[in-house]
């Protein structure tokens, strides 16, 4: 029996000639697996857009149908386009509603993410003793369900005299704000760069100024990110507004939010129905953050992954 001896360079063509001819098995078998997830994946998103679509375009259309239309067809193109109710919803109170939410929340979103950013900068550049269970502190927070403090959230907010007033309110969602907020910011500041930062403190910069002026236009993408969540969560913040906002006397003005609007504006229909009108004042909710969220989507998306891209 004689063995045939192949020269190395022959040999390695040989390879060379096998592999191209052919893909091995596991790869063949990671590329299907990996189209099947990938169908998947699309599928789902797929159904999900249209879970989340479908409902929107019922209620933007029905806002510009007649109460016999909205029967007779949910998602049928307006015959005759109505425009009365978006005024009579406005008139029926959705507009100090509207003004209300816009004052809490111009106060309640800077200071949650002046707040926010400012804990989260410490504990993830400046190591002393208890850091962690501070940062633990803070985060476990995030995982506290809002239902079991509602009870003693009412009687402190009621022993500072502060229920049914704005500035109640935007303490409580400072505080219910801010879990998410240092978790979010305290993980985009680790993943900048400390020379940076060795270099402001060489050049006699303040800790102050360092924050401020050097850290904080660094860490735009991550602010821009968790503003826009805290702005979401904040505007359509229900259990919140319900508790706290409601007038305590009868000479107490009424302070709702635009979430608890929306439940007023059913009520007061009674008997009477008038859909158009409350789709009207849900549309009037929905179109400023659909507005704030496709105008900002890049900078969600940058802030979002930067911190895993560096």
């Amino acid at each position: 029996m004689t063995t045939v001896v192949k020269a190395p360079g022959e040999a390695a063509a040989e390879k060379k000639r096998a592999s191209a001819t052919g893909h091995p098995r596991g790869k063949r078998k990671s590329g299907s697996e990996g189209m099947v997830l990938n169908v998947f994946s699309h599928g789902f998103l797929a159904v999900w857009a249209i879970l989340i679509i479908l409902p929107l375009i019922w209620l933007v259309l029905g806002s510009f149908k007649t109460d016999v239309q909205i029967g007779e067809s949910a998602l049928s193109w307006p015959a005759n386009w109505h425009f009365d109710a978006f005024p009579r919803a406005w008139n029926k109170g959705i507009g100090d509603y509207f003004a209300n939410t816009l004052i809490v929340m111009v106060f309640s979103v800077p200071l949650t993410m002046l707040l926010g950013s400012m804990a989260a900068y410490v504990l993830a550049r400046y190591p002393f003793r208890g850091n962690r269970p501070i940062y633990y502190f803070f985060v476990s927070g995030a995982m506290f369900p809002v239902f079991l403090a509602l009870v003693p959230l009412f009687f402190m907010v009621k022993r500072l005299d502060m229920l049914n007033t704005f500035q109640g309110l935007i303490l409580v969602y400072v505080a219910y704000s801010m879990p998410f907020t240092v978790f979010f910011m305290h993980s985009f500041f680790r993943t900048l760069p400390t020379a940076v930062h060795e270099a402001a403190v060489i050049d006699g910069a303040s800790h102050t100024r360092i924050f401020f002026q050097v850290m904080m236009p660094m860490a735009k993408p991550g602010l821009i990110s968790v503003g826009i969540f805290n702005v979401l969560g904040q505007w359509n913040q229900y259990i919140l507004p319900s508790v706290l906002m409601q007038p305590q006397t009868g000479s107490d003005p009424e302070r709702y939010m635009l979430t608890q609007g929306l439940i007023q504006l059913q009520y007061q229909m009674g008997y009477e129905t008038d859909l158009p009108v409350l789709f009207a004042g849900v549309t009037i909710a929905m179109i400023p953050m659909l507005v704030v969220y496709l105008s900002f989507q890049r900078q969600i998306q940058a802030g979002l992954t930067s911190a895993t891209l560096k």
